[in-house]
């Protein structure tokens, strides 16, 4: 075979999240527009979802979610990976809820936060040798926000990320690989959500952003900016062709989002003006790359 007729081999894009929704609240449109480009995309859900709460108000009569969230859940997310153009695999984990009180409660015996990091970590390992991503997606040492299940859907990717490629751990989880690039996911960058809420406030709108902005500024000493995050954004993600399929992708997980609520207060085209990225942190790269980037693959290409 000659080299002009060989088609190279897909990048590919591995996403770790904690439950389902998470990959359509965070990312999402640079999946689908990486997906849409050719490259392979594929979403690692840690548990099941069955502990979450009903959100939509609308749902809140529905038996299904009532009787067998996690089995409505499923089908909510099977639903979002068709909308998004990626596909998606169950790490096999439950939910192990957002406990509540003071003090708090102990969590779910066996469920996904209260693991050991290798057994939790394992069927990640197993994911990453099989689907050899060149780069994978997970969220910072707070887990995005800290729930329980968010960090340790942290502590099992950077696990993965260290591990995968060594053949000495996890033995019998297939083949090394190593991954080329870890992010953690921004989602909730100050600088974003600043963007956002002064965008509305021009167009003479409300923003729902106000308080969570004031609890930042409060955080400052000057009172002047957000606090600086502890890991700053050094890629972002021109996506904002994308922001209709991550919000369609966010409505069908119907049990835990309002369509009227939070994440659909400022429209795509709105976006699109004021912030059309979305936002990463380089974690570790094993392949030169100059920052700041615009691609997750920089370096890669």
């Amino acid at each position: 075979m000659t080299a002009s007729s060989t088609t190279p081999a897909p990048l590919r894009l591995l996403a770790v999240h904690a439950h389902p929704d998470d990959e359509s609240s965070k990312g999402a449109a640079t999946m689908a527009k990486y997906a849409a480009a050719g490259v392979d995309v594929l979403v690692a859900t840690c548990t099941d979802g069955s502990r979450g709460d009903i959100q939509n108000p609308a749902v809140e009569g529905e038996p299904h979610p009532k009787r067998d969230m996690a089995g409505a859940r499923r089908l909510e997310m099977e639903r979002a990976a068709a909308i998004l153009g990626v596909s998606q695999r169950w790490l096999g984990f439950v939910d192990s809820g957002l406990p509540e009180g003071d003090p708090l409660p102990p969590l779910p015996a066996g469920s996904f936060a209260t693991l050991p990091l290798q057994r939790a970590a394992a069927p990640l390992v197993r994911l990453v040798r099989s689907f050899k991503p060149h780069v994978i997606l997970s969220y910072d040492e707070n887990g995005g926000y800290p729930h329980p299940d968010h960090i340790m859907a942290h502590r099992v990717a950077v696990e993965a990320f260290e591990s995968a490629g060594d053949g000495s751990r996890y033995p019998d989880a297939g083949e090394p690989w190593e991954p080329s690039k870890l992010y953690y996911d921004r989602a909730f960058s100050p600088e974003r959500f600043r963007a956002l809420h002064f965008a509305l406030e021009e167009a003479g709108l409300q923003s729902p952003y106000a308080e969570r902005l004031a609890a930042w500024l409060e955080a400052d000493a000057e009172g002047h900016t957000p606090p600086p995050a502890t890991h700053p954004t050094t890629t972002q993600v021109d996506c904002g062709d994308f922001f209709e399929v991550r919000d369609d992708a966010l409505r069908a997980h119907r049990t835990q989002v309002d369509p009227l609520g939070f994440f659909f207060a400022v429209s795509p085209e709105m976006q699109r003006r004021a912030w059309p990225w979305e936002d990463y942190s380089l974690i570790r790269s094993r392949v030169p790359s100059e920052l700041p980037e615009r691609d997750l693959f920089a370096g890669l290409r």
